[in-house]
C-alpha cells in the first residue's frame, strides 16, 4: 500500500511539543518553540535505534516490519555533545505539511519552523553508571514518538531509561534508514483497521522487550524493572501488551480506551488510569475502565492532548496568535499549561517510582 500524507483524525489520536516563556522569531517568521527543561538532577543523553522483525510482515506496506526508537537516559556528562533536534530535517518537512491535518486549528505550512525545535537530550552522551528502570512509551495514534519528548526527558532526568517507540504506518512521519514513512491511513479508521493498528502496536512493544538486551544502553537497563506507558491508542496498546507479559511490572494508561478485548489487564499488575475532564470520549473511557483495579486520576481543565508535547506548544502558539482559543480548548483544555505539565510529570513519575523501585 502506498503511504499517504493524510493523517488519522479522531478522539484517540494525539501529540506534539512545548515551550519556554521567551519569544523569538524563527526562519518562518513565527515563534521559536522550545521544550520545557526536565526537572531531575541528571542531564539527559539520547540515542536512536532501528529495529527490524524478520518474522513479521508490515501490515500497512508489506515487507519486513521496521521500528525506530529513541532511547533517553541519565547522562554522566553532556560536555562537548550537541542537543538533539526533536525532528530530523526530513521529518520536519513532512510534519510542516501534515500539522494542520493532524488536528484542525494547528498553523498552516510556513508559519512555524518545526525543524528548529530542540530537545534537552544530548546525542551520544555517556550514560551515568548503574542499572535503572526501563519505561517504554507508545504514542497516540497518528503521532510520532518524538511528540512524547517532554515527559520522557523528565522521566530520564530522574534516573530512568526511557524508550520512545514509533509505529510506522499509522505514525504521521517516521524517518527510517530505508526511507521516510508517512501514514497510510485516511481519516478515522474503521473498527477493523483500528484493531489492526492496536494489534501491530502490541507486537511492536513486545519486540522492544525481546530486544532490550541488544540496545546500546542494555548494560544500564534493569530487565527486572520494566514499565509501559502510552497515550490514547498507545495507552490502549500498552495495557494489552502487558496483560500476558510478566516482564512488565507496571502500566500507565494516559486516556486510552480498554474495550477492544476481554480482560484487558491482570489484576496483580499496578495500573495508572489517567484521564482529562475535557475529553469528548470520556463516557466510553469510563465504561471501558469500569471494574478495573487501577489507580484513577483526573486532570482538571485539560483535554486529550495535554498529556503530550502539545500541552505546552499549543498554549505558546495561542499566545503568538497562531492558534484560536477554540482550537486551544479542543486540544489541551483551558488550564495553565505549566501547572498541567507539572501534574502529568509528577503523577506519572511518582507512579513508576513507587511500583518499579
Amino acid at each position: 500500500m502506498t503511504s499517504r500524507r493524510t493523517l488519522l483524525k479522531g478522539t484517540l489520536f494525539g501529540s506534539a511539543a512545548a515551550l519556554l516563556p521567551t519569544v523569538a522569531s524563527a526562519a518562518s517568521g513565527g515563534p521559536v518553540l522550545r521544550l520545557p527543561a526536565p526537572t531531575g538532577p541528571h542531564p539527559v543523553g539520547v540515542r536512536k535505534v532501528h529495529l527490524t522483525d524478520p518474522d513479521r510482515t508490515d501490515p500497512w506496506v508489506g515487507g519486513v516490519r521496521e521500528l525506530m526508537l529513541t532511547v533517553l537516559y541519565p547522562a554522566r556528562s553532556v560536555r562537548g555533545f550537541s542537543r538533539a533536534p526533536q525532528l530530523t530535517p526530513g521529518e520536519a518537512r513532512e510534519f510542516t505539511g501534515l500539522a494542520p491535518l493532524v488536528h484542525r486549528g494547528l498553523p498552516e505550512p510556513g508559519t512555524v519552523d518545526w525543524g528548529a525545535v530542540l530537545t534537552h537530550g544530548y546525542e551520544g552522551a555517556p550514560p551515568l553508571p548503574g542499572r535503572r528502570p526501563v519505561l517504554v512509551y507508545s504514542p497516540g495514534g497518528g503521532d510520532s514518538r518524538t511528540l512524547g519528548t517532554t515527559l520522557a526527558e523528565d522521566l530520564a532526568s530522574h534516573g530512568r531509561v526511557v524508550v520512545l517507540v514509533d509505529h510506522p504506518g499509522d505514525a504521521s512521519q517516521v524517518e527510517l534508514p530505508t526511507g521516510m514513512r508517512t501514514t497510510v491511513l485516511m481519516g478515522p479508521p474503521d473498527p477493523a483497521t483500528f484493531r489492526t493498528m492496536v494489534d501491530t502496536r502490541i507486537a511492536d512493544l513486545r519486540l522492544v522487550l525481546d530486544r532490550l538486551g541488544d540496545l546500546p544502553l542494555a548494560p544500564f537497563a534493569d530487565p527486572r524493572r520494566i514499565g509501559f506507558y502510552g497515550h490514547s491508542a498507545g495507552g490502549t496498546a500498552a495495557v494489552y501488551a502487558a496483560r500476558r507479559d510478566r516482564r512488565v511490572g507496571a502500566v500507565a494508561n494516559l486516556e486510552g480506551y480498554l474495550d477492544l478485548y476481554p480482560a484487558p489487564v491482570a489484576s496483580d499488575r499496578p495500573l495508572l488510569l489517567f484521564r482529562t475532564d475535557g475529553f469528548e470520549g470520556a463516557a466510553r473511557i469510563e465504561s471501558s475502565w469500569a471494574g478495573l483495579p487501577g489507580h484513577r486520576v483526573l486532570l482538571a481543565r485539560a483535554n486529550h492532548w495535554a498529556f503530550t508535547d502539545y500541552g505546552s506548544l499549543v498554549a505558546r502558539l495561542r499566545s503568538a496568535g497562531l492558534v484560536t482559543a477554540t482550537a486551544r480548548t479542543a486540544l489541551i483544555g483551558t488550564g495553565d499549561p505549566v501547572a498541567t505539565l507539572a501534574e502529568v510529570r509528577a503523577r506519572v513519575g511518582a507512579f513508576f517510582a513507587h511500583h518499579l523501585m
